[in-house]
C-alpha cells in the first residue's frame, strides 16, 4: 500500500483525491494566492527529491483531508462525555474512534488520541507518571482527595516531592532523544537526570550497564526507545530493570511505531505489552498526521486522561480525526507488508553502504534507520547534510556516540527508509541510493572559512551534483509520489 492509495482503492481514488486538491488550492487561491503557489511548490519538492529523513513519510490523501475540515473550529477540552464547552458530540465521536483504532492496532489497554506532537505526549507520560506514584500517595498520606484541598504548607512539601524525582534515559548520542532528560528540554528540567548509553566498542545497548546505573541511581521513571539507536531493544529486559528498582518503564516508540504496528517488532521487541505507558508521533512510520498519542496500562490510565488540562490545551479535533483515518489504514493487513517492507529495505540501504566501504555506527541496522559516519570522509555532519541536498538527497545530520563535533555540527547522517519505501523503493532502488550518497560523500571537501577550517563550509568535485540529481530522479520517476494527482 503506497501514500497514494487506501487499501483496495487505486485509479479511482487517485483522481478523486486530485479532483479534491485542485478545488482546495482554488479556494486557497481565491484568498492567499501565495500560499496556494508555496503548497503546489512544496509538492513538487518532494516530488523531486530522495527524502531519506528518518521521522518523515508521505501520509495518504485521506489522512491529509481530515485535516482541512470544521473540526478545526472545535475547543473540546477535557475528554469524551466531560468536555468543558457544549456541543462536542461528535468530537467525541472523533476521539472515540481514534482511540479505538489505537488500542486495537497496539493491543493496549488505554489509548489516549489528544497529544499535539510527541514531546506532548511524553510529557503527558511524564506527569501521569508523576501523578499516579507521587502526587496519589501523598494526597493519601496528607488525608486530602484533591490537591486544592491541601494547605498552602502541604502544597509546598507535595510539590517539592513532585519536583525531586529521577529519571533514567539514552543519551542523546548514543541515540536517545532530547526529551528522555536533555538537560536543555524541559525533561531535564523537571527531572533529576542520568543518562545510560551504548557500549563503546560495538555501540549496542548494553543491558547489564543499563542496570547497574539503575540500581546505582534508583529512577522513578526508565526511558527506553530511540531516535537514531539502529538496533531493536528488548523491552523485557528493560522491564525487568525497571521491575527490580521499583521503576516505571515508558518507552517512546516514536520513530519504530509503524514497525510495531506492522508485527515487524513482536515478543519481547514489541513494547507495548512490557511497558507500562507508551508514547508515539503519528507521522514517521506510522504514516499519519502530525501528531501524538499515549498507551498505557489501566494503573496510569486516569492520570493520563488528565491531560488536558494538566498539560495540554485544547485538543486539536480534526488531526485527532486525521489520526483515525491513519491508524484505521495502519490495521489493514496491506500496512504490515509495507512494515515488513521498511525494515528490508533499511537493511539493502545499510548493506549498501557496507559493502561501499562506508563506516555505519553498530555497523548495520535492524529498524529502519542507518546511521553513518562519515568523519571517513574527513566531513562533519553539517558538511555531508549540505552537500547532499545539493544533489537532491535530503538528510539530516546526527550526533554519533561520543561526537567530537557536539550535537549542533555532528559527526553523522540518520538515513531512514519509511518515505521511500511509500513510494515503492525496494532493495535495489536502496543500493543504488547507497552508491549515490557515496559518490556525493567522496567527492567533497571541507571548505576554510574566515578563521581557518570550517565545520560548515565544503566543496563539491564539478559536476557531481547534477550527476547525483539526474541519476536520483531516475529513481523517482520510476516511483511516482501521489501518481494521479495533478495540481
Amino acid at each position: 500500500m503506497t501514500a497514494t492509495s487506501a487499501p483496495g482503492q487505486g485509479a479511482e481514488y487517485a483522481a478523486t483525491a486530485s479532483e479534491a486538491y485542485q478545488a482546495a488550492l482554488r479556494v486557497i487561491e481565491s484568498v492567499e494566492p501565495r500560499i496556494a503557489d508555496a503548497t503546489r511548490k512544496e509538492l513538487a519538492d518532494q516530488r523531486d527529491s530522495l527524502k531519506l529523513i528518518a521521522s518523515e513519510n508521505y501520509a495518504s490523501p485521506a489522512v491529509l483531508l481530515t485535516m482541512g475540515t470544521w473540526f478545526s473550529d472545535k475547543y473540546a477540552e477535557g475528554t469524551i462525555g466531560h468536555r468543558f464547552y457544549a456541543a462536542c458530540q461528535n468530537v467525541d465521536t472523533v476521539e472515540a474512534l481514534a482511540a479505538e483504532h489505537a488500542r486495537e492496532l497496539f493491543g493496549a489497554q488505554y489509548a489516549y488520541a489528544q497529544p499535539h506532537s510527541g514531546i506532548d505526549a511524553n510529557l503527558v507520560a511524564y506527569w501521569a507518571i508523576l501523578a499516579t506514584k507521587v502526587e496519589a500517595p501523598g494526597l493519601a498520606e496528607m488525608g486530602a482527595k484533591h490537591i486544592n484541598d491541601l494547605s498552602e504548607a502541604d502544597w509546598e512539601k507535595l510539590r517539592a516531592k513532585l519536583g525531586n524525582q529521577r529519571l533514567l534515559g539514552m543519551s542523546l548520542d548514543t541515540g536517545g532523544h532530547l526529551t528522555h532528560g536533555f538537560r536543555p528540554n524541559i525533561s531535564g528540567k523537571m527531572f533529576h537526570q542520568r543518562q545510560y548509553g551504548t557500549d563503546p566498542t560495538t555501540g549496542f545497548l548494553d543491558y547489564d550497564a543499563v542496570a547497574a546505573s539503575a540500581r546505582e541511581f534508583k529512577p522513578l521513571v526508565l526511558v527506553a526507545g530511540y531516535s537514531a539507536y539502529p538496533r531493536r531493544v528488548n523491552f523485557a529486559k528493560m522491564r525487568e530493570i525497571a521491575d527490580e528498582v521499583g521503576a516505571v518503564l515508558m518507552v517512546d516508540m516514536a520513530h519504530f511505531a509503524g514497525l510495531v504496528a506492522g508485527k515487524v517488532f513482536t515478543g519481547d521487541e514489541d513494547p507495548v505489552p512490557h511497558a507500562h505507558v507508551v508514547t508515539t508521533t503519528t507521522h514517521k512510520s506510522l504514516r499519519g498526521p502530525r501528531g501524538g498519542l499515549v498507551l498505557a496500562t489501566e494503573e496510569f490510565a486516569p492520570a493520563v486522561d488528565k491531560g488536558c488540562p494538566m498539560v495540554l490545551g485544547g485538543p486539536l479535533s480534526h488531526v485527532m480525526a486525521a489520526k483515525a483515518v491513519a491508524l484505521a489504514e495502519a490495521r489493514q493487513p496491506e500496512f504490515r507488508t509495507y512494515a515488513q517492507a521498511v525494515a528490508d529495505n533499511a537493511q539493502a540501504l545499510a548493506d549498501g553502504f557496507v559493502k561501499r566501504d562506508a563506516g555505519l555506527v553498530t555497523g548495520g541496522t535492524d529498524n529502519h534507520l542507518v546511521l553513518l559516519d562519515v568523519t571517513s570522509f574527513g566531513l562533519t555532519g553539517r558538511q555531508a547534510e549540505s552537500a547532499l541536498l545539493d544533489a537532491g538527497i535530503v538528510t539530516n545530520r546526527n550526533a554519533i556516540p561520543a561526537d567530537p563535533n557536539g550535537a549542533w555540527y555532528t559527526s553523522g547522517i540518520r538515513f531512514g527508509s519509511p518515505a521511500l519505501t511509500t513510494r515503492g523503493f525496494g532493495a535495489d532502488e536502496f543500493d543504488r541510493v547507497a552508491d549515490l550518497v557515496v559518490e556525493v560523500l567522496e567527492n567533497t571537501q571541507p571548505a576554510a572559512g574566515p578563521n581557518g577550517p570550517s565545520k560548515a563550509k565544503y566543496t563539491i568535485a564539478d559536476g557531481v551534483a547534477a550527476r547525483v540529481h539526474a541519476a536520483a530522479a531516475e529513481l523517482l520517476d520510476a516511483n511516482p509520489l501521489y501518481p494521479g494527482l495533478t495540481l
